[in-house]
């Protein structure tokens, strides 16, 4: 899975009319600025976070960027995937094509699972080591209801943001979005009426949609062919790894093959069930506590651990750290922006270290401590 991100160059067009020192932004994101003298520039996963931390760093007082530049940022000639979205039948077909070659472009998954009469479009960065700035999300759900908006001519809302963060900029984003906001989501979740699907987009355009999506099938396939089964385990992990420890047997499955078959082949590529499992883990671990106020004893239950000991004992293992700790340090690396941060944080900590707890998620409750 290649760790490469797009950086539009008219992204600092848009940076330098909000009044934004672009040269000052790419010194606080440590990118040099050659990097941008190639047609279509990229950069790592962690690259394309640095940028966008800078930029929220420069715009301190104006929270409301990132919900403009994802309002502006209108299908283009050079957005292929937000053009065959467009150009759909309707949304619902429109969406589905966005999630499917969404992973054409960089290593962010959408899928979109439709129940209980909602469509819940859930983002996740494969290979982020960190929270995706609030920024980012900010733009990507404006971009996705404006691309709703625009395409159907009809005043689509979310039903409901899930947002993988803290609580901040609440009335902004109701304001905005004019729909629910859960914080502390252990992901970020775009949820519309499941109704909203059936929309016809008005503006289509039959023969461009059906210029583009061989190109686009063509490209997936080929990406299909260049993905390791890590990849594919990696991605199956994410998509179960609520609550529940993910069985072997259950992952094998859901890539249509036996579990000695699996783990064979994960030798053969140097590799384990158990280590990818605990990598995938590793990796949500540091990005809840990071950037969310749920309780120790939550995150431990998130990632499928049957007590907080264990999860506490596996974290010192991968971070040197106990998670508590590891997430106080954070606080105190981040600087005066997060000041205000730690003394909620804190205060969840102590709760998650208390005796057995119980944390409910939706219909599933589980002791946790």
């Amino acid at each position: 899975m290649a760790d490469l991100v797009p950086i539009p160059l008219d992204l600092f067009d848009r940076l330098k009319g909000a009044g934004l020192d672009v040269d000052a932004i790419l010194r606080r994101a440590k990118l040099p600025r050659s990097r941008f003298s190639v047609p279509k520039p990229q950069g790592t996963t962690a690259e394309f976070f640095a940028l966008w931390h800078a930029v929220e760093a420069m715009s301190g007082d104006d929270p409301g960027l990132g919900l403009r530049i994802g309002v502006a940022a209108l299908p283009d000639d050079e957005n292929v995937v937000s053009l065959v979205a467009m150009h759909s039948p309707t949304l619902g077909e429109g969406l589905q094509r966005l999630a499917r070659y969404k992973r054409l472009v960089c290593p962010e998954r959408v899928s979109i699972e439709i129940k209980g009469g909602e469509a819940r479009l859930r983002f996740e960065w494969l290979l982020a080591t960190e929270p995706a700035p609030a920024i980012v999300t900010d733009l990507i759900f404006a971009g996705i209801t404006n691309l709703a908006q625009r395409g159907t001519m009809k005043p689509v809302k979310p039903l409901r943001l899930e947002l993988n963060r803290r609580r901040a900029n609440e009335k902004l984003l109701r304001n905005h979005f004019g729909c629910e906001l859960r914080f502390d989501a252990p992901h970020d979740v775009l949820v519309f009426d499941e109704a909203a699907l059936g929309l016809p987009m008005v503006h289509r355009n039959a023969q461009l949609h059906a210029l583009l999506v061989p190109g686009l099938e063509l490209a997936i396939g080929q990406a299909d062919h260049a993905r390791t089964l890590i990849d594919d385990v990696r991605v199956a992990l994410t998509e179960t790894i609520v609550g529940d420890r993910p069985a072997i047997g259950t992952i094998a499955k859901s890539l249509g093959m036996s579990p000695r078959t699996m783990q064979r082949r994960l030798g053969e590529l140097g590799t384990m069930y158990q280590e990818v499992l605990d990598d995938v883990r590793r990796h949500t671990a540091r990005r809840l506590l990071a950037g969310t106020d749920l309780g120790i004893g939550e995150v431990a239950f998130l990632l499928g651990f049957e007590e907080v000991n264990s999860f506490t004992r596996a974290f010192h293992g991968w971070e040197g750290a106990t998670p508590a700790r590891w997430r106080m340090s954070r606080f105190s690396n981040t600087g005066p922006a997060s000041s205000a941060v730690p003394r909620k944080a804190a205060s969840t900590m102590t709760r998650a270290k208390s005796s057995a707890r119980t944390t409910r998620f939706g219909n599933k409750t589980r002791n946790t401590g």
